[in-house]
């Protein structure tokens, strides 16, 4: 008979084997559209899983491309990731979402990058358009790194960057969006790491709702308690001692001098 200790651990085993077929199966499923769909700007997908079917969304820069004449060229991709993930007919859909903010998107924002370095351009030139970009578009901050064999035959890391930026603590988690990728050049890989600093967005579309907890909000309440002052004013914070009774201070003379009038 199995005990309740043991079917504990079977269910948290399973749900451990359930958790990493999830990963290995969305990075599978990432990579595959990264290098099939690098010239329609992809930048990520969204898996949603329902008891009916598994719903696949497409976040790309042309989704017109993505799609295809009359739906051809979606309904390809839907083929190919149903025979390699053994969905059954009809269970698996995908669909074309196109990127809210491109130059918010650190994964569309480093597509870019390595299209502009596989074309031959100059790497300063290139690094310096994506930060340009970036900023232009919103965001608060921007860094592009650059490693490999630039020019030499020793490799190096170039740094560009531009705004604000955080690297540690729970901000950083919420408001930096980061992507890598790597580019083979002639001369070698080069490694390309792209981080954008998201402003606060209270409707969320293009940044965390919530602000950075460091941020001091002074709210006006149109003068309604404001009191004008026309002249230096002088408060004393510190509280008075309570003065005599008048009584007892006139009568004090009068006890002091009796007894001398009864000498």
């Amino acid at each position: 008979m199995v005990s309740k200790k043991q079917k504990a651990n079977i269910t948290f085993y399973m749900d451990m084997i359930c958790f990493v077929a999830d990963g290995v199966f969305y990075a599978e499923l990432n990579e595959f559209f990264q290098r099939e769909l690098a010239a329609e700007g992809y930048s990520g997908c969204e898996v949603r899983v329902t008891p009916a079917c598994t719903d696949i969304i497409i976040r790309a820069n042309h989704t017109q491309d993505v799609l295809g004449v009359k739906g051809r060229r979606i309904r390809e991709l839907t083929s190919l990731v149903q025979k390699r993930f053994n969905f059954p007919d009809g269970t698996v859909e995908l669909y074309a979402d196109k990127v809210a903010a491109r130059g918010l998107s650190a994964v569309s924002q480093c597509e870019s990058l390595k299209f502009k370095l596989l074309q031959g351009l100059a790497v300063r030139r290139a690094a310096y358009s994506v930060v340009r970009y970036v900023m232009e578009s919103g965001a608060k901050g921007c860094e592009v790194i650059v490693s490999g064999k630039l020019r030499a035959a020793r490799a190096k890391a170039m740094k560009f960057s531009e705004g604000f930026m955080l690297h540690s603590g729970n901000p950083a988690k919420e408001f930096i969006d980061s992507a890598v990728r790597h580019v083979e050049m002639k001369q070698g890989v080069l490694g390309i790491k792209v981080k954008i600093m998201l402003d606060h967005d209270p409707t969320g579309r293009v940044g965390p709702k919530n602000p950075l907890p460091d941020v001091i909000t002074i709210l006006d309440n149109d003068g309604k308690d404001e009191v004008s002052v026309d002249a230096p004013v002088s408060e004393s914070k510190i509280a008075a001692e309570p003065a005599a009774p008048a009584a007892d201070a006139a009568g004090a003379p009068e006890a002091a001098a009796a007894p001398t009038e009864a000498f």
